[in-house]
């Protein structure tokens, strides 16, 4: 009998030690995951280490495809700013979006998304999640129905217009839709990164929020141009041109604030129940692109409905549920974002739109439900429109690819060339689209024709002449 009580205690002490330090890991993945959405900004394919890029240096980026899980066959919403990220938004391709390319207005802002939109930023609202978004927003400027914090953000800090981010020393910025002075870049002063003030920004809600879930989108500028940055570091040195420099500088420097963002969430105790995504909004501009292979092994870049304008690299990285190291070779999109989201917030997921789940691949389950075809379309603006000697109209539309299996259907140039035939590939056997074989399979040429005719709406402002559309 003198042991028995000692004994006891002991276990106790045991038990209790070991709810000391079981309980919090159960409680990060009983409770409703956080979720920070990466996205760069003109970044291709293979600009980063886990992608093939050999200048460039990616070890934080790297380190989440270690950490977490590599997709090779994502695909951007579109080729440009605007309705890329209407498509992240809204769930919808760019055969139904509302934004299908980039439309400025006269007055500060875009085109603005309709109130009525439904937006991944209001769906998990709804379902109990603190939302921010921080960067570039290009959806609606202040005040307007498609401003962000009309679309569901509790916070938001960033550009509103797509035209102002080109300037990374800007005089101002706009926080909850209201005017955010940088008051070290007044005059023409250029003291300011405004990166550096978004990196700060999401590194300030993630400790605020962290008692409670979030849903922090992250739409950076980097590495759009203008290539401007503090300092070429580290690659001051390479032998290469200043804005070559610029660049490589550009894409490290996000690097490491996202390895900021990561020993944030470590010293928070908050790793475990955030999931993160890494991935950039189309392709690479060409001028710098072709110094460092920046669209990897495909053919085209931004503005391009190739793949080197739409496939894009991705990461998602989720500790202890997301297996490590492990790679997703089967066809994604931007607007299975949205789905695979409310699916891990247990939220409702809007009815009306084109995406998919993938959180059962996420998950290594099998994947009820995969695409059988994935469309695009793309509307180039024309900024010479009010011009008197301007022949053309204001947006037209310039471009259509679909996705069927390993067939690859393009048609491009459509304003000069409205009866261009399509073109198709085998990304299996070509995957940098360099065989035009429509000829040897006049099959395959009517699926995609059918494709490229029923994938698509009219929209509002995005209208197509009836001659550039394949009967």
């Amino acid at each position: 009998m003198k042991y028995f009580l000692p004994f006891q205690i002991r276990r106790f002490l045991l038990l209790g030690l070991l709810l000391a330090v079981v309980e919090p890991v159960l409680a990060q993945r009983s409770a409703k995951p956080n979720i920070i959405f990466i996205l760069a900004d003109d970044l291709g394919y293979g600009d980063v280490g886990c992608y093939g890029q050999k200048w460039i240096r990616t070890p934080n980026i790297d380190q989440l495809a270690k950490e977490g899980m590599r997709f090779t066959q994502y695909y951007a919403g579109s080729s440009v700013c605007a309705p890329s990220r209407a498509v992240l938004m809204t769930g919808q391709h760019t055969g139904h979006t509302y934004i299908r390319g980039n439309y400025d207005y006269e007055t500060e802002g875009n085109l603005p998304i309709p109130d009525s939109t439904i937006t991944l930023p209001e769906v998990l609202k709804k379902a109990g999640y603190r939302t921010a978004m921080i960067g570039k927003w290009g959806l609606g400027g202040p005040g307007s129905t498609g401003g962000p914090n009309r679309q569901g953000f509790d916070y938001s800090l960033g550009y509103l217009d797509q035209r102002k981010a080109h300037d990374y020393y800007i005089p101002y910025l706009w926080e909850n839709e209201k005017k955010y002075p940088l008051e070290k870049n007044r005059d023409g002063n250029r003291n300011t990164y405004s990166h550096d003030v978004f990196a700060e920004a999401a590194l300030t809600f993630i400790r605020e929020t962290k008692n409670h879930p979030f849903f922090l989108y992250l739409p950076f500028t980097i590495p759009h141009g203008k290539l401007e940055v503090p300092t070429d570091a580290p690659y001051s040195l390479e032998k290469w041109s200043q804005p070559q420099k610029n660049y490589a500088a550009m894409i490290t420097r996000l690097d490491g604030d996202i390895g900021r963002i990561v020993a944030l969430l470590n010293e928070l105790g908050i790793d475990q129940n955030t999931l993160i995504v890494f991935t950039s909004d189309n392709g690479p501009v060409k001028a710098v692109a072709d110094q460092f292979d920046s669209n990897g092994p495909f053919r085209g870049y931004k503005l391009d409905l190739y793949e080197g304008g739409i496939r894009e690299p991705m990461i998602v990285r989720w500790p202890g549920r997301i297996k490590a190291g492990s790679e997703n070779h089967e066809i994604a999109a931007a607007w299975d974002v949205l789905p695979t989201f409310c699916e891990l917030a247990g939220a409702t997921t809007p009815k009306a739109i084109d995406g998919i789940s993938f959180l059962p691949t996420l998950l290594g389950k099998p994947q009820p439900k995969s695409h059988s075809n994935l469309y695009w379309e793309f509307f180039e603006i024309n900024y010479n429109w009010n011009k008197p000697d301007n022949k053309f109209p204001r947006i037209y539309l310039d471009k259509q690819a679909a996705r069927m299996g390993d067939w690859k259907a393009v048609r491009a140039d459509l304003l000069t060339k409205p009866d261009a035939p399509l073109e198709l590939y085998n990304l299996k056997d070509d995957v940098g689209e360099t065989k035009n074989v429509a000829a040897a399979h006049p099959d395959v040429v009517l699926q995609m024709t059918e494709l490229l005719r029923t994938s698509r709406r009219e929209g509002d402002f995005f209208k197509a002449n009836p001659n550039q559309l394949l009967k």
